[in-house]
Formats: C-alpha cells, sequence, structure tokens
C-alpha cells in the first residue's frame, strides 16, 4: 500500500465538453474479431481486471430460474456480503445488477440542485460521466486534492483503476469527516478492494457521509452475473433500494453470490494465487525492459514508447489490451490466465 503522504497536490485535468461521447471500455472483443485481417484463432482478452480464475458455480435448483427471486434468498446474501466485508451492524446495504448501476444511480439521489464532485483521477471514467450527464458540477484531479472546501461529494476509486494506487483507510476517514462535518459526502468505489481487503472502509460503513460501492464479478471471475453492493447509512441505502424496484438481481447471482461470498477458504487462497501471478508477471516484463507503473493483482499498468502501437501488433497476436487516450504511454494487462501462451504471443509482438 502506497504512504498517504508521498503523492503530491493535484492540479484539475482536462474538463470534457458537456457533449463527450460515453467512455469506452474494453471486455468486448466482437468488433475485433469481425474486422479485416483479424486474428482468426482463440482471442486472449486481456482488456479487463477480471480473475481470469473464476469460482466454481455451484448447483443451482431449478427454482432459481423458474421463479421470482426470493426474499428470503436476498436475505441470506446481504447477511454473507455482510460479513465478508467486514460490515459493522446495523449497516445498510443493497444489492444491484453489478456496482456499474449505483454508478448511475447515485447522482439522481443528489439532483436536481447541482453538486460539486471532485473525482480523484486518472481513474473509471464512468465516475465522472454519470455525475456530469445528471447536471452536476464535475472535477477531475489527476491526484490528490490540496482541499476539500470546494467540494461536496468527493469520489474515490480504491484501489484505483487503472494504476493501482491505493489510499490508506486513516486519510479516507480523515476526509469523509471533514466532508460530513458540512453535509458533504465520500463515495469510494471499492471494485478492486478484495484482494487488498485492507485498504476498504467496509468496516466503517454507515458512518455518516460515507457511501462504498462493492463489486462481486471481479475478484470472484463472473463478471457476467451481475452483482454489486452498496454500503451506507440506511437511508441512503433504502433510497436506492426503492429505486431500483424489486426483483433487480436475479435468482440465480442470489444464490451463487451467497455462497462465494461465505466461501472464505477459497477467497484467502485465491489472494495468494493473484498475488504470485502478478509478481511473476511484472517480473517478467523487467526481464523484457518494460516498466510496471503499477496496478492489483487482477491487472497490471505498465509504461511503453507507444503503447497504441503496441496494442496494434498484440492484436495481430490474438490479445486485446487496454490503452488511454490521455496517457498515450500506457497499457494495462489483465491478468493472463496462460501465461505460457500469453509470453508466447507477446514476444512475437514485439
Amino acid at each position: 500500500m502506497k504512504d498517504d503522504t508521498t503523492m503530491g497536490e493535484a492540479s484539475p485535468s482536462r474538463q470534457p465538453a458537456s457533449g463527450d461521447m460515453p467512455p469506452v471500455h474494453g471486455g468486448d472483443l466482437s468488433t475485433l474479431k469481425t474486422a479485416p485481417g483479424a486474428f482468426a484463432g482463440d482471442w486472449l482478452d486481456l482488456s479487463t481486471g477480471i480473475n481470469p480464475f473464476a469460482y466454481p458455480l455451484p448447483p443451482l435448483s431449478p427454482d432459481d430460474w423458474t421463479r421470482l427471486p426470493a426474499a428470503a434468498a436476498l436475505d441470506d446474501l446481504l447477511a454473507a456480503a455482510s460479513i465478508a466485508y467486514g460490515c459493522p451492524a446495523g449497516v445498510g446495504i443493497v444489492a444491484l445488477p453489478g456496482t456499474q448501476a449505483a454508478i448511475q444511480l447515485l447522482p439522481r439521489l443528489f439532483a436536481p440542485a447541482p453538486a460539486r464532485v471532485t473525482v480523484l483521477g486518472p481513474t473509471y471514467a464512468e465516475h465522472a460521466y454519470a455525475w456530469r450527464l445528471l447536471g452536476h458540477r464535475v472535477t477531475e484531479l489527476d491526484g490528490l486534492p490540496g482541499t476539500l472546501a470546494d467540494t461536496d461529494i468527493l469520489v474515490v476509486v480504491n484501489p484505483n483503476n487503472p494504476d493501482g494506487r491505493t489510499l490508506g483507510p486513516d486519510l479516507l476517514r480523515r476526509w469523509r469527516q471533514e466532508l460530513a462535518g458540512r453535509g458533504g459526502w465520500l463515495v469510494v468505489d471499492e471494485a478492486f478492494a478484495d484482494v487488498v481487503p485492507e485498504a476498504s472502509l467496509s468496516g466503517n460503513a454507515g458512518d455518516a457521509g460515507l457511501i462504498i460501492l462493492r463489486s462481486f464479478g471481479k475478484f470472484f471471475g463472473l463478471a457476467g452475473l451481475r452483482l454489486g453492493f452498496v454500503l451506507g447509512q440506511p437511508a441512503l441505502t433504502e433510497a436506492l433500494r426503492a429505486s431500483l424496484g424489486p426483483w433487480v438481481v436475479s435468482g440465480p447471482a442470489l444464490t451463487i453470490g451467497a455462497v462465494a461470498l461465505n466461501d472464505t477458504a477459497w477467497q484467502a487462497a485465491m489472494r495468494d494465487e493473484l498475488r504470485a501471478r502478478a509478481q511473476r508477471f511484472d517480473l517478467a516484463m523487467r526481464e523484457r525492459g518494460i516498466h510496471v507503473l503499477g496496478g492489483t493483482s487482477l491487472y497490471r499498468l505498465a509504461k511503453v514508447p507507444e503503447a497504441a502501437k503496441l496494442a496494434a501488433a498484440l492484436r495481430q497476436q490474438g490479445v486485446h489490451v487496454r490503452i488511454f487516450e490521455r496517457q498515450p504511454h500506457w497499457i494495462r494487462f489483465g491478468l493472463p490466465a496462460g501465461e505460457t501462451e500469453f509470453w508466447r504471443r507477446f514476444d512475437a509482438a514485439r
């Protein structure tokens, strides 16, 4: 974990115009596969930070598919999530079809009066886009804020995507206290906190002015299940629940989510496995003269002279990675499952 004091103050980054297009994401190979001259074999999709070693699916009852999701199954899921995340008793928790749904809905709870929103970046672009879409006044910072005086809502992704920047809980608690003291809010997106649970603020969930987003699909490798959670004060989570309506999480997601979140042995073993693989990945990159800037054990961010050129060469080898328009030297790799095959293709692309 990075020391909070090692990061300098930030300067505001570019303010996108109101007509900017929605953010572009990885994870969809359909366009690449159908492009003229596209790689014809099996692709390696490393464009997301999703665990390539998915949680083994438990057996499902026919009722999970044929009946409306049961209230008791939802209760079991929320109880499992509360324990897995280390939440205090009585905290508000709501399940959603992925944390992306929460990113879209939260700005609506603070509308129509525009809030002053600060997003610590460079980070997952949907946060700034969603708040701006609802008319809030958004400032994106490349780094830490020098002051919170002009901020009503501070949005932090921790660990950060794509560089893995991880802010210590003590700093985040201080920010939360300062903001809450004048009616403000700290929103912490902990989509990748499963791999570094010591960085999580879930033990403070329920504190005034704190909203925590937790993703299920990334760490458990089941992104298609579409499951996530929001932790916070009960009044806020109930408002979210009301805006979502009934049966928002599918029956299979309720069952699978509860089983996986209760399986602490699998989680501990997977953290160790991912950490070891990330270390091997970094070593192999260094042996090839490439500097790894950071990341989490689910994705690694590297610096290369021409990221777009390398990404294009990798596509010719059937490897899909993530590059960033505003950081032309950055290239992000999801953790590969087949290490030998990945490095064979990587070396062929270079």
